[in-house]
C-alpha cells in the first residue's frame, strides 16, 4: 500500500500511485520510475504531457527533465520532425503480413554509421536486445558461459549471476536482489567482472578457458575508461574465442551516430543500441560483424513486433536528425557549460560539491564521507530541485532540447538548493530539512 505523506506537493500523483500498487506489482513497469528513487511525495510520479526539455505532471506542475525520459530522449520530447514522419507512417500502416523496406533502410543507416555493424537484428528494448546478443554469441561459439560488466537488463541469462553467491550482482546493480523465477540450472553461467581491471578479466577467462561465449560490458557511463582498457578487454576476449559485445543502450547516440565505440576508438564484435536510438519510441538494434551475425539466420530469434514501422521510422529519422543537427557536439558543449556554471555557484555558495564526469553525462559529487549523511544530502538536493521545477537525480542526462533557459533556471535552482544544504550541514540539520523519506539508491552502477 502506497502511503501518502502528510506533506505532499503532488497529491494527484500520490493518489494515482496508491491505485497503481493495487493493480501493478511494484507500482511501475521500470525500477527507475519508482517514486522512492527520487523525493517521495515531493517529486512528480505521473506526467500528463511533455514538449522539448520539459514535462507537466498531473498536478499541473512544470519540470525540466534532467533524466531525459530515463535516457530515451535525445532530440527532445515530441520532436516535430520525428513525430511527423511517424504520423505519416501510421497513415500508411504500422505492421503487415509481409516485410517493409524500412527494415533494410534502417539497417543500411546503422551499418554506415556504427564501426562494428555489418548486419543487424531488431528488438524493442535494451534488455531484450542484450538477450538476443547473448543468444547469438552462444550460438556462434557453441559455449554457454557469459562474463559481464555493468547492467544488461532483467532477463534470466543476466540475473542468473545471483544464483551463485560468489557471482553476486551486489556490486553491479541491485544489492541483495533475489533471482526469484530464474531456473537454478542456470547457476554458474553468468559471471561479473570489475570495471577497469583487465587482469581480473584475464583470470576469469583463464579459469573458464574454452567455456566463455561472450564478454559483454557497458563501455562507460559518467567517466572515461582508463587508457587502453577497452582495447585490452577486446584483445583478451578474442584471444579466448569469446564474442566481445558492447552494450551501448545507455551511452547511445549522445556520443555521435557511430556510438561510444566510434568516439572511444574500439570496435567490438557486436553492439546493442536502444533508448536514444529512436527518441522515445520503442526500438532497439543488435549490430555486429558479418562473421558473428550471419549464423543468427539459423537461430530461432523471432518476433512480430520487432519490425513494426513506427519504431523503424522513428529510429531512422532520429539518426538522420542527430547527424544533421550535430547533436553530439552540441551536447558536449552544453554539458561542459552546465558543469562550469554549477561548479562556479558551488564555490560562491561555499558548498563542497563538484560537478564532474564526462560532459554528456555529468554528475554531482557531494564531499561527504559518511554514507548515511551523503544519502540524506542527495535526497535533500533532489527534493529542493524538484520544488524548483527540476526533475532528476544528482546527475544529468542531456538532450538537444535543453538550452539557455533550462540552464539558467537550473543554475538558479541549484544556487538555492546548495545554500540550503550548506546551512543544513553547518547546523547538523540535514535530516530535519527533509520533507520526504531518504531516496532509495537501488540502481547502483558498477560502470562509472
Amino acid at each position: 500500500m502506497a502511503v501518502i505523506p502528510p506533506t505532499t506537493r503532488v497529491p494527484r500523483s500520490m493518489k494515482l500511485y496508491q491505485r497503481a500498487v493495487q493493480r501493478i506489482p511494484g507500482g511501475t513497469q521500470l525500477v527507475s520510475r519508482r517514486p522512492q528513487r527520487v523525493a517521495y511525495g515531493i517529486s512528480p510520479i505521473y506526467a500528463e504531457r511533455a514538449s522539448g526539455a520539459r514535462f507537466w505532471d498531473v498536478d499541473g506542475l512544470e519540470y525540466i527533465d534532467w533524466m531525459s525520459g530515463i535516457g530515451s530522449i535525445l532530440l527532445g520530447y515530441a520532436d516535430p520532425v520525428v513525430d511527423e514522419t511517424v504520423r505519416q507512417q501510421i497513415s500508411r500502416g504500422t505492421i503487415y503480413a509481409v516485410n517493409h523496406e524500412l527494415e533494410i533502410e534502417l539497417a543500411d543507416e546503422l551499418c554506415q554509421s556504427i564501426p562494428c555493424a555489418e548486419m543487424v537484428r531488431y528488438a524493442k528494448c535494451g534488455g531484450e536486445a542484450c538477450a538476443i546478443a547473448v543468444r547469438i554469441a552462444r550460438g556462434v561459439t557453441g559455449r554457454d558461459k557469459v562474463l559481464f560488466c555493468g547492467y544488461h537488463g532483467w532477463h534470466d541469462w543476466y540475473v542468473a549471476a545471483n544464483l551463485a553467491e560468489e557471482a553476486s550482482l551486489d556490486a553491479h546493480l541491485f544489492p541483495a536482489i533475489e533471482p526469484i523465477g530464474v531456473p537454478r540450472a542456470l547457476a554458474g553461467t553468468a559471471w561479473p567482472f570489475a570495471y577497469g581491471d583487465v587482469a581480473a578479466l584475464g583470470e576469469l577467462l583463464d579459469q573458464r578457458r574454452g567455456e566463455v561465449a561472450a564478454v559483454i560490458m557497458e563501455p562507460l557511463r559518467s567517466e572515461m575508461p582508463p587508457v587502453g582498457y577497452l582495447a585490452g578487454i577486446a584483445k583478451l576476449a578474442r584471444e579466448h574465442g569469446a564474442v566481445f559485445i558492447l552494450d551501448e543502450v545507455s551511452a547511445g547516440l549522445r556520443f555521435g551516430t557511430g556510438g561510444a565505440q566510434q568516439y572511444l576508438g574500439v570496435t567490438p564484435d557486436m553492439a546493442v543500441f536502444a533508448k536514444s536510438l529512436s527518441n522515445g519510441y520503442p526500438m532497439a538494434a543488435v549490430v555486429g560483424t558479418r562473421e558473428v551475425m550471419e549464423p543468427a539466420a539459423r537461430m530461432f530469434i523471432s518476433s512480430t513486433y520487432w519490425s513494426d514501422t513506427i519504431g523503424l521510422q522513428a529510429a531512422l529519422t532520429t539518426m538522420r536528425e542527430a547527424r544533421r543537427r550535430d547533436v553530439a557536439s552540441n551536447l558536449w558543449r552544453f554539458g561542459a557549460e552546465l558543469k562550469h556554471r554549477l561548479n562556479k555557484i558551488a564555490g560562491e555558495v561555499g558548498l563542497n560539491v563538484h560537478c564532474a564526469g564526462i560532459d554528456v553525462h555529468p554528475h554531482l559529487h557531494f564531499a561527504v564521507t559518511d554514507a548515511n549523511l551523503k544519502n540524506l544530502v542527495t535526497t535533500l538536493y533532489i527534493q529542493e530541485m524538484a520544488k524548483r521545477g527540476c526533475h532528476g537525480y544528482a546527475s544529468f542526462y542531456l538532450n538537444a532540447a535543453q538550452g539557455a533557459a533550462e540552464l539558467e533556471r537550473t543554475v538558479d535552482a541549484a544556487r538555492e538548493a546548495f545554500t540550503i544544504i550548506r546551512d543544513a550541514l553547518a547546523t547538523n540539520s540535514v535530516e530535519q530539512k527533509l520533507e520526504c523519506p531518504i531516496q532509495h539508491d537501488a540502481f547502483r552502477r558498477l560502470v562509472r
